[in-house]
């Protein structure tokens, strides 16, 4: 039984304060304990975590009648209401304790998503809850919770506009790929009258196009697709560049069935222009799809490849974003769209800024452009080593062999071998070298091309014929370490950062005396790309080393710094001996190109054990212009190499 105490001495005024404010206390005890482990806060902490994981059971619901709802129910009118953003449920935060009002509770909630692209979405919410007879909070569950828009049915949807794609900028600031016309040739599937002859009629016309397309028209479904197609349709075979199809208008413009539709497409100068170089935009693949799902959708633009893969996201810019609801219509399979709750405007992409010069880059590309065998031509300028052209054969290819081959040089790398004699003093440009027919180190017998022998000659001639043996019987007199440090000081081996991957080259070092005389004329393990040695050509060009350049905005962060300045009377001496190759040497078929002086090397390299085999090279400069030119595979350099750098000077316009 409870136990009473009389007070003493206290009227009954007195006595009833007292119990007024034992009254006060106790209300005051009962709205603290709204804010404690049993009240509104921690209930609505429980339906954010929930709402989160997708586990609502901890949490009890009512509707705005007070009927209860179960928690099973709720998880998933939450997820139908989320809609396109189920998949990423957002981040939900407590903003402050809740109000109460008898027995209704307010919560302030901050509802985050995270948006295809990383974009945040954050708006606040009310969340209410109700308090039972058993003292227990539960929320009033209603779809406004998830958002104000919302009602019961409804869902979130997102709606994707693409950014404009931005454009690789020639050395002009112009865009290298801009709208250009093409024709579409199409059959007319009621006007054909011999499916099959109009099949070889089109194949053959098609294959005569120059260069060639690659890849070839495949015109095997095309009975098919007429036959499946509707009589008056216009049934697309392909695409082809104005020029392209000029060449075959004759042979398929009245041949019956077929049609023409003009247009324009944003394409480059030429389908060969610098394409291993750029890359090509393409629509997202399925491993663009799987590989980044946050960031292609079907339908997307996408860089593949070159600078286009590598700069992709500067150059595609971001997608604006429409978060809007949606209500299913019963029996149809699709919605009515509703309001419009979230906006991000598109971002254009933009633009990347090259050295390449159309011109230079174009008559790179012809002189490639009948060369059946993998090859590559690159053109820098002296100056400053802008990238003027980088070039890769045969066809459009996809590798950039100008930049980022691993190859012997062969004997191209006598201009190293002997810019580092003449700083030695080893030799002088008109010293008397032998060229024997052979030469043997440590039991390995070194022999010229055809076996030829010049005899006591002076070393300029040696260069210029390009004798093996006289280099091997020099080779002592650069050291084990001579040839690696005289590439250095060409730019060779060092860290490049021009934009785009390059290999910067690996010259041989110590080793047998075997591997140095080897090494002395380009074989051995010295290995190097086109760009590599068209920079160490422009070395010697200018004095002193710089590395080239392409990409100039946004402006590469780590370029490497320039090389020292070259021995002036080394630099001379090699330039006369250079200029001689072209003269009365290896490159003679160069010396009646119009223009300034050429000067040059050629070089053929063996990439195994068997002589037969050998890439074929030539490097050198006319004017401010320098270039390399390999060939895999090319046999003798003065059969490959020297006609295609041939092309290149006649077709480059006067400078």
């Amino acid at each position: 039984m409870p136990l009473s105490y009389p007070v003493r001495g206290r009227s009954p005024r007195s006595r009833r304060a007292l119990a007024a404010l034992a009254a006060t206390a106790l209300a005051a005890g009962a709205v603290t304990g709204c804010s404690g482990e049993d009240g509104p806060d921690s209930t609505a902490d429980a339906f954010l975590t929930g709402w989160r994981s997708g586990d609502l059971q901890a949490v009890g619901f009512v509707d705005p009648t007070g009927a209860r709802v179960p928690a099973a129910d709720v998880t998933k009118e939450i997820k139908a209401l989320s809609g396109e953003l189920a998949a990423t449920p957002p981040q939900l935060t407590r903003r402050g304790d809740a109000k109460v009002t008898a027995d209704i509770a307010t919560t302030p909630v901050e509802v985050a998503w995270t948006l295809p692209g990383g974009t945040r979405w954050a708006y606040e919410r009310p969340v209410r809850l109700k308090r039972g007879k058993d003292d227990q909070w539960q929320v009033i569950w209603e779809p406004q919770i998830v958002q104000e828009k919302l009602e019961a049915g409804d869902r979130l949807a997102l709606r994707r506009q693409p950014g404009t794609r931005a454009a690789i900028l020639d050395a002009a600031g112009a865009p290298v790929v801009a709208p250009r016309p093409v024709v579409r040739v199409g059959v007319q599937p009621g006007e054909v009258t011999d499916v099959k002859a109009l099949s070889r009629q089109l194949g053959a016309a098609f294959a005569a196009i120059k260069p060639a397309l690659t890849p070839p028209v495949d015109l095997s479904d095309l009975p098919k697709r007429l036959s499946e197609a509707e009589p008056g349709a216009f049934v697309e075979v392909v695409t082809l560049r104005e020029e392209a199809y000029r060449q075959i208008k004759s042979r398929i413009y009245d041949l019956p069935g077929t049609k023409f539709q003009a247009d324009k497409l944003d394409l480059a100068p030429t389908r060969e222009f610098a394409r291993a170089l750029l890359g090509s935009v393409d629509p997202a693949q399925a491993d663009d799809l799987a590989a980044h799902p946050d960031r292609y959708v079907a339908g997307d633009l996408v860089g593949h490849g070159g600078l286009q893969g590598r700069y992709d996201d500067r150059l595609r810019g971001a997608p604006g974003l429409t978060v809007v609801t949606e209500h299913p219509k019963p029996g149809e399979p699709g919605t009515a769209t509703g309001t419009e709750v979230f906006r991000v405007e598109p971002r254009p992409g933009q633009p990347l800024k090259t050295t390449l010069d159309v011109a230079t880059q174009n008559a790179a590309d012809a002189a490639l452009r009948g060369e059946k065998r993998r090859s590559a031509l690159v053109a820098v300028r002296v100056g400053d080593g802008a990238v003027l052209a980088a070039a890769n054969g045969p066809g459009p290819a996809g590798e950039n062999l100008a930049f980022t081959a691993q190859v012997p040089p062969g004997s191209t790398f006598k201009m190293v071998s002997a810019l580092g004699l003449l700083d030695r003093g080893a030799v002088t440009a008109d010293a008397t070298v032998p060229c024997p027919k052979t030469f043997v180190v440590d039991g390995r017998s070194f022999k010229n091309s055809d076996d030829f022998v010049l005899g006591p000659v002076p070393f300029r001639t040696d260069f210029a014929k390009s004798c093996n043996t006289a280099f091997a019987s020099l080779a002592p007199k650069l050291g084990p370490d001579g040839l690696v440090t005289t590439g250095r000081t060409l730019g060779l081996e060092s860290t490049w950062d021009l934009g785009a991957d390059v290999f910067t080259g690996k010259v041989s070092t110590g080793g047998s005396a075997t591997e140095q005389a080897a090494a002395a004329i380009g074989q051995g393990t010295t290995v190097v790309s086109p760009l590599a040695m068209a920079g160490a050509t422009a070395a010697v060009a200018r004095g002193h080393w710089e590395q080239p350049k392409l990409v100039l905005d946004p402006a590469p962060q780590q370029p490497a710094a320039a090389g020292p300045q070259l021995r002036p009377e080394s630099v001379t001496a090699l330039k006369t001996m250079m200029r001689e190759v072209v003269t009365a040497g290896t490159g003679s078929a160069l010396k009646d190109v119009p223009g300034q002086p050429v000067y040059g090397k050629t070089g053929t390299a063996e990439y195994d054990n068997n002589p037969a085999h050998t890439h074929a090279w030539f490097v050198g400069w006319q004017g401010d212009v320098v270039f390399a030119v390999f060939v895999e595979q090319g046999g003798s350099s003065t059969t490959s190499a020297v006609p295609i750098a041939e092309r290149f000077l006649r077709a480059l316009p006067p400078r």
